[in-house]
């Protein structure tokens, strides 16, 4: 009976103090209870690893929402932002949240993919840093509220790379001695963008020439590329089966903090800066509890807990001051400004630029590299085969002529 008790108590405990720990301070003048008993349902579709989701004692942020408004979330994931435009185009998802990168929110503004929001039901708004409002993909602010922001770089494991090879910047992805051992990004803006800053162009191509530029190079990558990867990267650099991985900063600090021999730099060529933003597809049943939900994601304490979990820098005004030491400075969740002024934002691209790429990057991904590494081969031995069968000729006359 004495064991029932304790255990009983430990359990009291245990629950009140889990409670308390997660106990919401939210806006008191912002009425998340409106929706409740309406029986209405979220479709959130985000990047993969990219919510703090009650893993390792952070907070559950899509249970907390679930609990304050009774709203159900139901929750899915994609790799890559051409994957989410895919299926948003095609009708192929009942969605009410996105979230894009902002060279894609601006594509789809565009396209009249997008709702406008209504402000008055994002109050919480007032926290979005001025650098991360007012971009040229969503100038007036009508389309999307930003949820992140950072830089891409490479991450190496420092069991397995040479420091000094650091200094070759992007091009150490196409580095021989690395061969089989470099991971590259599976979504074509990403890879073009490291091809065509090594080609001294901006990652933003304003000719189909230069995608064919970037698409050869990338030809020549082929070779000593182990995989094309997304969400993927995680587990071959955590579990030491690769040495070099262009990838997103705040995944380059958690895959650190998973493996301690892995390291990552920012290449001196400069890289992209990016948005990553909150939106509404058009044609949402939900607008108003989408609304809601993006309004709840700017609360301080949910902001907080998403950039602790990920890594990624917070676009909220008062993350970074809550955030322990050891994230708040930085130098990949929050870059310098030395870098950030080399570093450059990707724009949406023209229909014949896109359509270029598109087709660019088909052509990359089914290139046969066993092919060409055989054609060199054979094209000497037949170069010699010519010149030897010229000779025996060209000897054959002479003979015939002086006999």
């Amino acid at each position: 009976m004495k064991k029932l008790v304790s255990l009983f108590v430990v359990t009291v405990f245990f629950c009140v103090f889990c409670m308390q720990s997660f106990a919401l301070e939210v806006d008191p003048g912002y009425d998340y209870d409106r929706f409740r008993g309406q029986d209405i349902t979220l479709n959130v579709y985000n990047w993969g690893e990219y919510i703090s989701d009650g893993e390792d004692g952070s907070m559950d942020v899509i249970q907390e929402f679930e609990d304050l408004t009774g709203i159900k979330v139901n929750y899915t994931t994609y790799d890559t932002n051409e994957t989410m435009y895919a299926k948003i185009r095609s009708g192929g998802g009942d969605y009410d949240v996105i979230i894009p990168s902002d060279y894609m929110i601006g594509r789809m503004a565009n396209e009249g993919l997008l709702e406008e929001l209504n402000m008055d039901n994002i109050p919480n708004f007032k926290y979005i840093i001025d650098s991360c409002k007012s971009a040229p993909y969503d100038p007036e602010n009508k389309y999307s509220v930003a949820y992140t922001w950072g830089v891409v770089g490479v991450i190496y494991n420092t069991t397995m790379v040479d420091e000094a090879d650091l200094q070759q910047g992007w091009k150490i992805l196409w580095d021989e001695d690395y061969a089989g051992q470099i991971l590259m990004f599976n979504n074509s803006r990403d890879a073009f963008a490291i091809a065509l800053k090594i080609l001294g162009y901006s990652l933003n191509p304003t000719t189909t020439e230069e995608v064919e530029e970037a698409a050869d190079l990338l030809k020549e990558q082929k070779p000593v590329v182990q995989a094309y990867v997304m969400d993927e990267v995680f587990d071959k650099m955590i579990g030491g089966e690769a040495a070099l991985a262009p990838y997103y900063a705040g995944d380059g600090i958690t895959m650190a903090q998973d493996n301690p021999d892995l390291a990552m730099f920012i290449p001196e060529e400069g890289t992209n800066q990016y948005i990553d933003g909150m939106c509404i597809p058009k044609g949402s049943k939900n607008k108003e509890a989408a609304e809601m939900f993006i309004n709840f994601m700017c609360e301080t304490q949910v902001a907080l807990a998403n950039t602790e979990y990920i890594c990624y820098a917070s676009p909220h005004s008062e993350v970074k001051d809550l955030l322990p030491a050891e994230l708040s400075e930085s130098d990949l969740m929050y870059p310098s400004d030395e870098l950030l002024q080399k570093s450059e934002a990707m724009v949406v691209l023209s229909d014949e630029i896109n359509s270029a790429m598109d087709t660019a990057w088909s052509d990359v991904r089914s290139y046969d590299t066993s092919e060409s590494a055989w054609l060199m081969p054979v094209l000497v031995v037949v170069m010699l085969i010519l010149a030897v069968g010229g000779f025996v000729r060209a000897s054959i006359r002479k003979r015939h002529k002086d006999y």
